[in-house]
């Protein structure tokens, strides 16, 4: 288990706002792992890590709710499902609502995100003297990376709104002027992402499988 201490300056924001179309439009991160949704083991990773966690949706909101944790729906969201603008709608929000220094993002569908990631994250960030912060992955050589679990100071705000208002929505967009730190995390399989019921399946046979050897 991480034993590093939660981060006082942090809040945690399990982004699960999205339209889920390769998961047949059904809400992921209320999809059922191992008898509990996907968000709660997000949930029970992130929380340890941060001072204080929220959740962006933009559906199911009282499902979102019960979990005991601040929803924020994005901004302008109505009926029409063409308003889902992606994850960066999300952080745009959060910004918006965030009162710490720091916002960290991780999405609803990776399950097994590293126990250190807000420490590794902030380490990098200091070590870097960079603006924001995001994880990588793969080749350490060429590593690759993971631009939905990143950190950074709520004073980006003004450059999240100038490139979602210019008409950008890539999450590895709005940071390209700014000094980024890679900071890179050895195991790939932390940052497994659940996009479809067949993953979601293999996932949970993994799961019993493991069990089972114990």
């Amino acid at each position: 288990m991480n034993s590093e201490p939660a981060t006082p300056a942090m809040t945690g924001l399990i982004l699960a706002g999205g339209r889920a179309s390769r998961m047949q439009h059904r809400d992921k991160g209320l999809m059922q792992l191992d008898g509990r949704a996907l968000i709660e083991h997000v949930i029970a990773r992130l929380v340890p890590q941060v001072a204080t966690v929220a959740i962006n949706a933009n559906r199911n909101l009282n499902d979102y709710a019960r979990f005991g944790f601040p929803v924020w729906q994005d901004q302008g969201f109505g009926p029409d499902a063409d308003q889902f603008q992606g994850p960066l709608a999300g952080v745009q929000t959060a910004l918006n609502h965030c009162t710490t220094p720091y916002l960290l993002t991780v999405p609803c569908d990776s399950p097994f995100l590293p126990e250190n990631l807000a420490h590794r994250l902030m380490s990098g960030l200091k070590e870097q003297n960079a603006q924001i912060a995001v994880a990588a992955t793969g080749d350490p050589k060429d590593p690759r990376l993971q631009p939905v679990f990143c950190l950074m100071p709520a004073s980006c705000l003004k450059q999240v709104q100038e490139y979602f208002q210019s008409g950008g929505r890539r999450m590895d967009g709005w940071y390209r002027n700014l000094r980024v730190a890679r900071v890179y995390f050895p195991d790939d399989a932390e940052f497994k992402n659940i996009n479809t019921l067949n993953e979601l399946q293999e996932c949970a046979t993994k799961q019993v499988a493991h069990q089972t050897e114990k």
